[in-house]
């Protein structure tokens, strides 16, 4: 018997960005089957951009240290908007 998925397949867009400077917190909604019901989790992207030698804008996951008290407010403010949403 073949396994089907009954999530509709669909681009996952950004549920929320939180910005300082260069740093930005991504918050992405996943949407799982997890034995025959639908539910929905949040996952955290981090990055840092940067224009390469040719001009070109890059992102990395790699920070600098003076990086890191931007990257700690982003990661709090989408932490923040993961517990409001879940507590809403």
């Amino acid at each position: 018997m073949e396994k089907t998925n009954t999530v509709e397949t669909q681009k996952n867009l950004p549920d929320k960005r939180f910005k300082a400077g260069s740093i930005t917190a991504t918050v992405w909604l996943n949407n799982i089957e997890k034995d025959g019901k639908l539910a929905s989790y949040s996952s955290i992207t981090l990055e840092r951009s940067y224009k390469d030698k040719d001009g070109n804008w890059q992102t990395t996951n790699s920070f600098r240290s003076n990086d890191l008290p931007k990257l700690a407010l982003v990661a709090q403010k989408a932490y923040e908007h993961v517990m409001m949403k879940a507590e809403a």
